[in-house]
């Protein structure tokens, strides 16, 4: 059975709340669908339940999506569905790790082969509906995650896969978002 997961831009701003206040007036519609989230590579949670987890972390890389898509033109519209997440890094039981007898949660230890990857299609269509970008079955990955910590705020929610998108966002975009400065 294929389940689907979708939320629109307007879902994932009444769920973030002040983001709405801060919304910017020019920016592209953003239409994702979460295919089939369940079977995602890994999307493991260290302490808290496995879909809680997964539904914090979509909302969370929606979110940072739909910042991004505020620099491309509002009469365009960003669709995309995303069939795989692995995120980096890889959840360890604690005592596998050293720390503790097991009764303690999970860790997410992160090693430079454990890399970020998302696998996904995306259109870009204009006002009258015409494609101005687009790709079939992108897979998304940061083999150099670990070592451009410049870029980065290790210390915030999903920084590996954030500066990923940003990456793939500014090099897919550019031109778009050229058109709007």
């Amino acid at each position: 059975m294929n389940k689907l997961r979708t939320f629109s831009c307007l879902s994932c701003v009444a769920a973030v709340g002040l983001l709405a206040v801060f919304a910017p007036t020019q920016a592209a519609e953003v239409k994702i669908t979460w295919e089939e989230p369940e079977s995602y590579s890994d999307i493991r949670p260290t302490n808290e339940s496995r879909k809680r987890f997964r539904e914090r972390t979509l909302e969370e890389l929606e979110s940072h999506i739909v910042e991004l898509a505020k620099d491309l033109p509002e009469s365009q519209v960003l669709s995309m569905t995303v069939t795989n997440v692995d995120l980096a890094g890889q959840v360890w039981p604690s005592q596998f790790v050293g720390f503790g007898n097991g009764a303690g949660s999970d860790v997410r230890i992160i090693k430079r082969i454990d890399i970020p990857r998302m696998t996904f299609s995306y259109t870009l269509t204009d006002a009258d509906g015409q494609v101005v970008v687009s790709g079939e079955e992108v897979k998304l990955k940061d083999m150099d995650f670990m070592e451009s910590n410049i870029r980065r705020n290790r210390t915030e929610s999903l920084s590996y896969e954030k500066a990923m998108l940003n990456d793939w966002f500014s090099d897919t975009f550019a031109t778009q978002v050229a058109a709007t400065h």
